[in-house]
């Protein structure tokens, strides 16, 4: 994977590793409000082997007193010190409990000892601090010079006392809050990766084109024009004269769309074009219906035709008469004159509905008669044709084989891989050609930096100017 893909995937699954984070970060605060609060205090002794004034005794006496200060550690962390202490002060615990609340250093080459005192409040560490170094000067001094004889005895003086602790040494809110922050970020991390090796739903061109091999000709965005009530007029993106932003980017993205399928196979482009699906639901009856009239917004004649004879909804969609249409014409009932609609608004479209539904879609629309019908409309203007999905019937399949190729609709985030291949092998068993595969439900932010990453393949008027692009297929990043 590159750095582009690690990037999709956090924003893919932002959200699962955001809350994984913050609930690590929560635990680690938790934490700290629960674990008890510890205080530490310092106080130090030195070692002294008595007062001379003959420097070559200092001397020596100054290593002796570097060589007793690591013996003095033992003394210092004894239970004989530990009980003093208790003495001292009062306490009701036990020596081994408290030896473990003291810690005793003895710098290298020094002649210093630090003890370090932990206990629950500031003021009991460092009275703790303090009581221990004293006791500890009381038992050198018991073993040293026991009778007070000996004015060249060793002995620990207490030279500092602890100072009042002010804030807490345990437990560590910042450092273990950072600990949360970045152990959560790694299983987020680890969270993102995961899904991302088991999602099987499609959310890039890139990976439609890897894995397929076939091209993206198509981003549509999510856009309030494209939505659609049931038993509604449908709006068009071209159309729309919305200053949402959603809106004017969809109405964008139809252009983009006719562009490409103008400059697909210059010497040969294709003029009667399916319009499919892996599986219901994916909007390939609104695509279907705004490419139409995209290629009508540029001064193009287009008809487009209801090729789902098993729930027809391109009549409803522009409010247009459903009685009569293509299996009527297939049959011979009717002229296709008779039967075309002109679209109310806009003069280089017109509309075949898909008239009655028939007991064998299947063959009716596989047959000589369809061939031959697409052929005489393709004279007159471009065919856009929405089919059904591939995979619960076989009818898509069947126009796509009588056809120049269809344009496979795929939602955003929604279809699987499986899927995706199987509707396209449907296609390849009866020697159907895919034209490219258009993304439905696109998020915005993806159309917007899948467009401006290279912008010099397409241009963002309505200009119909050619992308610089190869010119058997414009694919869109």
């Amino acid at each position: 994977m590159e750095l582009s893909d690690y990037l999709r995937m956090l924003r893919n699954y932002w959200i699962g590793v955001l809350v994984i984070t913050a609930a690590v970060v929560a635990a680690a605060g938790v934490y700290n409000v629960t674990q008890p609060k510890v205080y530490a205090a310092n106080a130090n002794g030195f070692v002294s082997i008595g007062s001379g004034s003959d420097p070559a005794l200092a001397s020596v006496g100054d290593s002796l007193a570097k060589s007793r200060a690591k013996s003095f550690v033992d003394i210092a962390e004894s239970r004989a010190t530990a009980q003093e202490v208790i003495d001292t002060l009062g306490l009701d615990t036990t020596t081994s409990s408290l030896i473990g609340s003291i810690t005793v250093e003895q710098p290298e080459d020094t002649v210093s000892i630090k003890i370090t005192a932990a206990a629950d409040t500031p003021q009991e560490a460092q009275a703790l601090a303090d009581a221990w170094i004293q006791a500890l000067a009381r038992q050198v001094k018991s073993i040293e010079n026991p009778n007070d004889a000996n004015d060249q005895a060793i002995r620990v003086v207490a030279v500092e006392s602890a100072e009042l602790p002010g804030s807490p040494v345990s437990p560590k809110v910042e450092r273990n809050l950072g600990l949360g922050l970045v152990l959560g970020l790694m299983l987020g991390f680890g969270y993102a990766l995961l899904r991302s090796q088991f999602d099987r739903r499609i959310r890039s061109a890139a990976t439609v084109e890897k894995e397929f091999g076939v091209s993206v000709v198509g981003l549509i965005p999510t856009a309030r024009v494209l939505a659609r009530d049931v038993g509604r007029t449908a709006m068009l993106a071209v159309n729309s004269t919305s200053e949402n932003r959603s809106d004017q980017s969809a109405a964008e993205a139809f252009r983009k769309l006719r562009t490409n399928l103008q400059f697909m196979s210059v010497d040969d482009p294709p003029r009667v074009i399916v319009l499919t699906s892996p599986k219901p639901g994916d909007g390939k009856s609104t695509i279907a219906a705004n490419l139409a009239a995209a290629i009508a917004a540029s001064g193009s004649p287009v008809i487009l035709v209801d090729g789902d004879l098993r729930r027809p909804t391109v009549a409803d969609s522009f409010d247009l008469v459903e009685g009569a249409g293509l299996t009527d014409v297939l049959v011979g009932r009717v002229e296709i004159d008779d039967v075309l609609q002109q679209h109310g608004t806009l003069e280089n479209l017109q509309v075949l509905a898909a008239g009655g539904i028939p007991p064998n879609p299947s063959e009716l629309l596989g047959s000589q008669a369809m061939q031959r019908l697409l052929t005489s409309l393709s004279e007159r203007a471009t065919v856009i044709i929405d089919a059904p999905p591939l995979l619960p019937v076989t009818d898509g399949a069947v126009l796509t084989a009588v056809t120049d190729g269809a344009f496979v609709v795929i939602s955003s985030g929604k279809t699987l891989d499986t899927e995706l291949a199987a509707a396209l092998s449907h296609l390849e068993a009866v020697h159907g050609k895919a034209l490219g595969v258009i993304f439905n439900g696109m998020p915005a932010r993806d159309v917007y930096s899948s467009y401006y990453y290279r912008s010099d393949e397409g241009t963002h008027k309505d200009t119909g100017a050619a992308p610089r692009s190869r010119a058997a297929s414009v694919t869109v990043h």
